[in-house]
């Protein structure tokens, strides 16, 4: 079956299970429903996420014998997860779905507030919303997103990559968005901290460090080093994990009702 996840990563050290037994989201899960009747496989999910990232709709997968119906299951899950781990869906799948290898594309989220002076909400968004203080080109950042979409050897925004690094963005647009300034990108798969970096890359665009037509030739170049930093991970959310072709209407009627 699998179970459609919200989770606050404030407090995990990403999703997967640690050899050292730190906090993570996956080991929360199987704390949890290892207290359940029945026997479990390990906790499988759409993506793995890293330490401080947020979610609000992952996907995750579990074999179990429990008898409980799919809704009951949920609550039970509830019952013996943190608050920052909330189930918000269970679904009975066929035996052939995998969560991961199923998956054709992946949705993220990321959240900036370009502060211009106005610190209220600083304290109470520290761990959701990246603060920009710097004065950016909000033009130019878009422009440079419209180099992003499409196939490309994405190398120089990955870091300790050991996959391949070809991928393919269906989506890449810079909104503003409820006083926010926000990245919204889908691709068929990502690298290791490759939105961080996209996200650092563009706000050297916006800076000025860096202009628009520089991101096709840093994406070229494959080369870490031209890009931007890779910027805090709080500001980062998992919104969709996706079973059916990318469809942009489709996607968009999903996330609408998620994001915070």
């Amino acid at each position: 079956m699998s179970l459609e996840l919200e989770f606050d990563g404030t407090g995990f050290n990403g999703w997967q299970r640690q050899a050292q037994g730190e906090r993570t989201v996956q080991g929360v899960l199987e704390g949890a429903i290892g207290r359940l009747p029945g026997e479990h496989g390990s906790v499988l999910g759409a993506g793995r996420t890293d330490a401080g990232v947020h979610a609000l709709a992952m996907v995750a997968q579990v074999d179990t014998t429990s008898q409980l119906s799919d809704e009951k299951l949920r609550l039970a899950l509830n019952a013996h997860l943190p608050h920052d781990v909330r189930v918000i869906e269970v679904v009975t799948r066929a035996p052939t779905f995998q969560v991961q290898f199923d998956c054709l594309y992946r949705r993220y989220l990321y959240r900036m507030r370009l502060v211009n002076g106005d610190p209220r909400g600083l304290a109470v968004n520290r761990n959701r919303v990246l603060a920009v203080f710097a004065q950016v080109d909000e033009a130019a950042m878009r422009c440079a997103c419209s180099d992003l979409v499409g196939r490309h050897d994405f190398s120089a925004l990955a870091t300790q990559e050991t996959r391949s690094t070809v991928r393919e963005v269906h989506l890449c647009e810079l909104r503003a968005e409820r006083g926010e300034l926000r990245l919204h990108i889908a691709a068929n798969g990502f690298l290791r901290n490759m939105v961080r970096a996209i996200v650092g890359t563009l706000l050297s665009v916006g800076s000025g460090k860096l202009r628009p037509e520089d991101v096709a030739a840093i994406l070229e170049s494959r080369d870490r080093a031209r890009a931007g930093h890779n910027v805090a991970p709080h500001g980062l959310y998992f919104v969709e994990a996706g079973y059916q072709p990318w469809d942009l209407s489709v996607s968009e009627q999903r996330v609408a009702n998620l994001i915070v």
